[in-house]
């Protein structure tokens, strides 16, 4: 009985170690226009991860977004934008739908992800990785609401959260950035 306790006991340290050793580049997910987008190709880069809504207060933070991924994308900086329709209906469209909106209102370039879901029992994978310190190794940080940021540094590791109503180029958000 000890021997399988003992057993046990190992199993779960070594499950739970595999998944705080799990970086952002594990992760594949579609882009808006539904082709797969291995994160892995953003190796040596920091990433900048928004959850996105059209029908929203902050819904204006597109345009943050846009210009704070011209201003730095040159300095191996990128803004990824996921929809999710996850508080108050905010974002009814289709992925088609979103990809005209952010273009015709906000002219946005940064790549664009296919809507997911950041919380509840459909989560996605990667919002699961970003929001759980089981999965991420370094904090637990539940999504708030739209337009929440969180920070992927150059090695694919969490790097921090911002909330919602803090803009693109808040203090924290531009130190990182510039931070060599």
């Amino acid at each position: 009985m000890k021997t399988f306790v003992l057993m046990m006991v190992s199993l779960l340290f070594a499950i739970s170690s595999e998944a705080q050793n799990k970086s952002f580049y594990d992760f594949t997910v579609k882009t808006i226009d539904g082709k797969d987008f291995p994160l892995s190709s953003l190796k040596g880069k920091k990433v900048l991860v928004v959850n996105v809504a059209s029908k929203c207060g902050l819904t204006p933070q597109y345009a943050q977004l846009e210009k704070l991924y011209e201003k730095y994308k040159e300095k191996d900086f990128v803004v990824i934008g996921f929809p999710a329709n996850n508080f108050m209906g905010q974002e009814p469209g289709s992925n088609e739908e979103i990809a005209k909106f952010c273009s015709l209102n906000y002219d946005v370039t940064f790549p664009m992800m296919a809507k997911i879901s950041v919380k509840g029992k459909d989560m996605a994978p990667l919002y699961q990785w970003l929001t759980e310190k089981k999965q991420n190794g370094k904090e637990s940080a539940p999504v708030q609401w739209n337009f929440q940021k969180f920070m992927i540094d150059e090695n694919g590791h969490w790097a921090g959260v911002v909330s919602p109503k803090e803009s693109p180029f808040s203090e924290k958000i531009i130190t990182w950035i510039e931070k060599e």
